[in-house]
């Protein structure tokens, strides 16, 4: 069986001529442009290449988007109080708080004061509640990708068996309410202390990683025909490679 690729880079790009035209209709409507706005605290080298790029890209479909960059000696008083700066400006229609934070902050209380309608990140209690009742929400990003990539595959998989390794508030948990309310699939959620894993791979039809832990699944009892995602990250000998 030949296997079809689903291809993340073209579909990115199909992403980012939708947003343009969404940004258009935006500036028709409202006389100005979304204004998304980006908060790293602290230097970790991983943080900094993803907060540049969103930059970037929000500035490259139309945007206005803008980095604040803070110092890890930044109290949280002083984040909590540009949150609610941020807050309250009407022309900041997003707000983005990059993780991880400084080991002194109290990261739900920070990502908690983000206001619901602006937390593009879909970590606010209120997104959460809403995305598990199936009610419009702002979503994690991750999820919604892999969402979009399953769509594309033009796949009847209504009743399929989805399987998700990793149970992150950022990946797995949303993974698993979109997964349940879009398809109507019968989702299984592992993660690294899930006895017999290879069990579960074995019968999945819709195979989702995202634990960040290099060969965490056995690819030899992938079933023929199975849908993929991996969704982890690794730098191995200069090169990028995920979980799987």
């Amino acid at each position: 069986m030949t296997a079809q690729i689903l291809d993340g880079k073209k579909l990115a790009e199909i992403v980012r001529g939708e947003v343009r035209l969404a940004v258009d209709a935006f500036r028709e409507e409202h006389g100005r442009v979304p204004g998304l706005d980006v908060i790293l605290v602290g230097d970790d080298a991983g943080s900094q290449v993803y907060t540049r790029n969103k930059e970037k890209a929000s500035n490259e479909v139309g945007m206005r988007g803008r980095l604040h960059a803070l110092p890890a000696t930044t109290s949280e008083a002083d984040v909590l109080a540009l949150i609610a700066t941020l807050n309250a400006d009407p022309a900041i229609d997003a707000i983005l708080v990059q993780l991880p934070l400084p080991k002194h902050m109290n990261e739900q209380r920070i990502l908690d004061t983000v206001l619901a309608e602006k937390d593009v990140d879909g970590f606010h209690p209120v997104n959460v509640g809403l995305l598990a009742l199936g009610r419009p929400a702002l979503i994690p990003c991750t999820p919604l990708g892999c969402m979009r990539l399953l769509k594309e595959s033009a796949t009847d998989l209504k009743g399929a068996r989805a399987v998700i390794v990793g149970r992150s508030n950022i990946v797995g948990k949303p993974m698993a309410q979109l997964l349940l309310s879009c398809f109507n699939l019968t989702v299984t959620m592992c993660h690294s202390k899930t006895r017999n894993l290879s069990s579960f791979i074995a019968n999945a039809d819709v195979l989702v990683s995202a634990t960040g832990v290099r060969g965490i699944a056995d690819c030899s009892v992938i079933k023929e025909g199975a849908i993929v995602i991996d969704v982890g990250m690794h730098r191995i000998d200069g090169k990028v490679t995920g979980d799987l």
